[in-house]
């Protein structure tokens, strides 16, 4: 969009390099565990999460930057006289913008316990917490899918 920042695109570039790097990534290592290719895959599935991890952490920044920007757009629209954008779009976007960060840290906090032990919280979850975290973060994509997206409801 036009009136995206250049921080906003980087991190949305940054964001997508992780992703496609991402996949591969996961391929080979289930190929490996599945004995297609002849490899290791914890290397492989370490590797993935790590790169899982990192687009959600870049997702999350990038959600954190349009919150300051909405949020500057709120300040100035109280001052004005002129509607575009409107304040309850402004408003839908910021909870839209809340409900994404929410949903990338549960998973973010999964990622990092999936990742080998002696990084932060690795291993340490139990597995209630980490089928809570999921949970969390699959209703709040399955609310934000109903809502095509746009969480005005």
């Amino acid at each position: 969009p036009q009136d995206e920042d250049v921080l906003v695109r980087g991190l949305s570039v940054l964001c997508n390099l992780a992703n496609q790097l991402y996949y591969p990534c996961e391929h080979v290592a289930w190929a490996a565990d599945a004995g297609i290719i002849r490899a290791g895959s914890q290397k492989w599935w370490t590797l993935s999460t790590a790169l899982w991890a990192s687009s959600l952490l870049l997702g999350i920044l990038r959600s954190l930057r349009i919150l300051f920007q909405l949020r500057r757009k709120l300040r100035q629209h109280k001052c004005s006289t002129s509607s575009p954008p409107s304040r309850r779009e402004v408003k839908a976007r910021v909870k839209a913008e809340v409900l994404s960060i929410l949903a990338d840290l549960a998973d973010l906090s999964n990622a990092i316990h999936w990742l080998p032990p002696g990084f932060l919280w690795a291993g340490r979850f139990p597995p209630w917490l980490v089928g809570l975290l999921g949970t969390i973060s699959s209703l709040i994509g399955i609310y934000q899918a109903s809502r095509g997206g746009n969480s005005e409801a």
